[in-house]
């Protein structure tokens, strides 16, 4: 199987006293409306998220990322990681 060449950040959702932290990693070689990135988390899977929230998330550590990194190789992902989104 062909894995898709995708440069990605992952980030950690703001606090929220409702919900704990999750890890989510915004897909930027996946096609988005404008003024918004695709994302990808654990539960939830594929969804456009607003530059907004993005700003609002915390870049995820190494081993905060590690199981979602995985979970993008075990679906055809080939994940170029960055520090950040450089428009």
């Amino acid at each position: 199987m062909d894995k898709t060449n995708c440069r990605v950040v992952f980030k950690m959702t703001p606090v929220c006293s409702e919900y704990e932290q999750e890890c989510i990693a915004f897909l930027l070689d996946v096609d988005a409306n404008f003024g918004y990135v695709m994302s990808y988390m654990h539960f939830g899977q594929h969804g456009e998220a607003s530059l907004a929230f993005y700003r609002q998330c915390r870049l995820a550590t190494e081993d905060e990322y590690r199981d979602l990194l995985w979970e993008l190789d075990s679906i055809g992902y080939d994940v170029a990681i960055r520090s950040r989104y450089c428009s």
